[in-house]
């Protein structure tokens, strides 16, 4: 009886750490009506709303380093300008009119935003995994609309076919891709999408040789969006990486650093 017990608990305890993994590949799937159109039949012509995210730049180049890591000390000093910032967002409510490219940035820069908020609420924290509900508990406000973090990664960002996304919002923990120090912009999106994919595939996130690569779980996790359009994951990775991958380079996955992604 006692081994049953002893192979139960260690059955569940497994269980819950593969769904701990894989939490924000499926938390908040309820977009909550906020529009979240396919990229690739949307034109952004004549479509320009011109939301200023200025005070956001400022703050990311004030407090977060070329190598991605935040100083969350100096946001909270700073925290009368994220949270008008943050006002401002809530009040540019999307609607189905704006091109993709506007919002593409307002909703990863919303993502963003709202991610270093809700570590400076919990400030100091080891990991956001730490904190109940990071990814499922409605604390984010668009107009009258409250939705989660996985709601606006899951629900509006994945729908978006634009897998480069997922280099582009940050989830405050070590191995993410890097919070990039300037806003996204309408205007400079595919390249700051580009430059974001470039820097983290190649980055000490991955390991990668022409026979075999250890990626990020990243790249395992959402898997399917990377390979879309019917190309495997190496032929995604090698439009970015300084290293090309045969076709048939072994491909493993390396663990995930949850740790917060704090300036020392």
């Amino acid at each position: 009886m006692k081994k049953l017990i002893v192979s139960f608990a260690i059955l569940i305890s497994g269980a819950c750490m593969f769904a701990s993994c894989n939490l924000i590949s499926s938390a908040g799937l309820n977009s909550k009506g906020l529009p979240a159109p396919d990229v690739i039949e949307v034109s952004t012509a004549d479509q320009a709303v011109g939301i200023d995210h200025s005070l956001w730049d400022q703050l990311l180049q004030d407090h977060v380093k070329e190598n991605g890591l935040v100083d969350y000390k100096g946001f909270k000093r700073d925290r009368e300008k994220l949270d008008k910032y943050l006002k401002m967002l809530s009040s540019e409510k999307p609607a189905e009119d704006w091109g993709s490219d506007e919002l593409l940035a307002y909703y990863i820069n919303l993502y963003n935003a709202y991610t270093v908020d809700l570590i400076l609420k919990n400030y100091p924290v080891k990991s956001i995994k730490d904190i109940g509900g990071a990814w499922t508990k409605e604390i984010v406000k668009v107009g009258d609309t409250e939705i989660s973090l996985g709601g606006i990664e899951n629900s509006i960002l994945r729908k978006m076919n634009e897998p480069r996304i997922h280099f582009a919002i940050n989830c405050a923990s070590i191995s993410c891709p890097k919070l990039m120090n300037e806003a996204y912009t309408a205007e400079k999106i595919d390249g700051q999408l580009e430059k974001a994919a470039s820097d983290f595939i190649n980055s000490d996130k991955n390991e990668i040789s022409i026979n075999s690569a250890r990626l990020s779980s990243i790249f395992d996790w959402y898997k399917k969006d990377f390979t879309k359009t019917g190309n495997s994951l190496v032929v995604y990775i090698n439009q970015y990486s300084e290293t090309k991958m045969k076709s048939n380079a072994n491909i493993s996955y390396k663990d995930y650093n949850w740790n917060l992604n704090d300036i020392k």
